[in-house]
């Protein structure tokens, strides 16, 4: 018998929907990158794309705890001498709040080529509507 590996043609993929009200960043953002990468499924494969469509709604009302508002901090550089620039979790919230968990989850995807590839299966929206109803989502309960 030989064993199974999951190609581009032999993959089903299926759309979720996440409610993030109420849940904290980092277990939201692990359920997520495990639904992306594909290692729910019996399937899996690490060198292919084998993961699923994840839709995240209500990405303002994440939660986190202890100072991590304050003290957690979201780095980003223009490439010039002193471009360093530094933004706090409650500020990238008020400004961007989707980019909260996209961060989270990107730096959870595999580096390279394939995470790139993988990343594109996320979209995160503010509020509780999205674009995505043809696609028919499923939604998805986290645990605990």
């Amino acid at each position: 018998m030989k064993t199974f590996m999951a190609n581009n043609q032999t993959v089903e993929r299926q759309w979720f929907v996440i409610d993030a009200k109420g849940q904290r960043l980092g277990r939201l953002s692990t359920e997520v990158a495990t639904l992306i990468r594909g290692k729910h499924k019996p399937i899996f494969t690490p060198h292919v794309d084998c993961g699923d469509y994840v839709i995240v709604i209500n990405a303002s009302d994440i939660e986190l705890t202890g100072n991590k508002w304050d003290q957690k901090k979201y780095y980003s550089h223009s490439r010039y001498p002193g471009g360093l620039k530094e933004t706090s979790a409650r500020v990238l919230l008020g400004k961007h709040p989707e980019r909260l968990i996209e961060f989270a989850v990107k730096g959870m995807l595999p580096k390279g080529r394939l995470g790139r590839q993988m990343y594109k299966k996320l979209y995160v929206y503010d509020g509780a509507s999205h674009p995505h109803e043809a696609q028919k989502p499923q939604v998805f309960e986290l645990k605990g």
